[in-house]
């Protein structure tokens, strides 16, 4: 064989191995869809005729027919609202330093590896820390402060992660031209920096509070309730959500309770939903703004 030959011969060998990876990977991408378009048909089936106003405006009942979330829903809502207010400042402040002030050392290396790895920690994890810190060090028990502060334990390395990304997305030639112009470092990252970095920012961290937002294994290691009558009215109130509300229905053996625990998971798909269009939504926001 001439080594025309041999090359033509290797090349459609390559081309045909490229085409048969695609199409292993299209298969695997379309037996995720099918399984995921079932499950989803399957909870709207059991759950759609249990979504009504009472359903979201009612407290938890040990009769199934008049169970509803309003406690988790609102409880939920507290959950995420106080670790959005903890997380945030924390991770974007401490991406800040990490990418624009620490100097380049074996120690930011181990620091770095260390958040990129904490961000890939199970989540169970975190609810053991946040049981031995929040719940027993600290003595606030089973309140939706301790449950916000696990929360924000878990994002923060998520928040860290992208944020970082998103400032060093931005050139080094606004930061020297800001310079040249007699701007400090602070003037610099606040007006110039940050602006340019604001939708990776804010798409990372709405993305991990996605995640936050149907987590359950955190939330029963620190002991929220999962039968609560009431409506949280302070940070030191016990508390529970809609993932701990599920995980409760579909545990119990009647088929009722499986369809309330059915239309609760379509309330938590519609509040994720949510976030992830705020997300996109801020991030077309801002990307217009900087265009002009």
């Amino acid at each position: 064989m001439t080594g025309g030959a041999f090359s033509s011969h290797r090349l459609r060998a390559r081309k045909a191995r490229g085409r048969a990876f695609e199409v292993v990977s299209i298969a695997a991408t379309l037996v995720a869809i099918v399984v995921l378009l079932l499950l989803l048909v399957d909870v709207f089936r059991q759950g759609a005729g249990s979504l009504n106003w009472e359903f979201l405006s009612s407290f938890p009942s040990r009769i199934p027919e008049r169970a509803g979330i309003k406690s988790a829903l609102l409880g939920t809502l507290w959950l995420m609202g106080l670790t959005t207010v903890f997380s945030f400042p924390i991770g974007v402040a401490a991406a800040i330093y990490l990418n624009e002030y620490a100097r380049r050392s074996w120690i930011t290396a181990v620091i770095q590896t260390n958040i990129a790895n904490l961000a890939g920690v199970p989540s169970i994890i975190y609810g053991l820390l946040g049981l031995e810190l929040f719940v027993r060090a600290m003595q606030l028990e089973r309140s939706i402060l301790a449950g916000a502060l696990t929360m924000t334990l878990l994002v923060l390395p998520i928040i860290i992660v992208a944020s970082q990304e998103a400032l060093r997305a931005v050139p080094d030639s606004i930061r020297d031209g800001s310079y040249a112009l007699g701007a400090t470092k602070v003037e610099t990252i606040w007006h110039h920096v940050l602006p340019l970095a604001l939708p990776g920012i804010l798409t990372g961290t709405i993305l991990a509070l996605s995640r936050a937002i149907g987590e359950t294994a955190p939330l029963i290691t620190i002991g929220a309730l999962t039968f609560v009558a009431f409506t949280p009215d302070s940070l030191q109130s016990p508390f529970t959500a809609l993932p701990i509300q599920i995980f409760n229905w579909i545990s119990r053996p009647q088929s009722a309770f499986h369809q309330r625990a059915a239309a609760a998971i379509i309330v938590l798909l519609v509040l994720l939903l949510a976030m992830n269009a705020a997300a996109i939504f801020l991030r077309n926001k801002y990307q217009r703004k900087i265009a002009w």
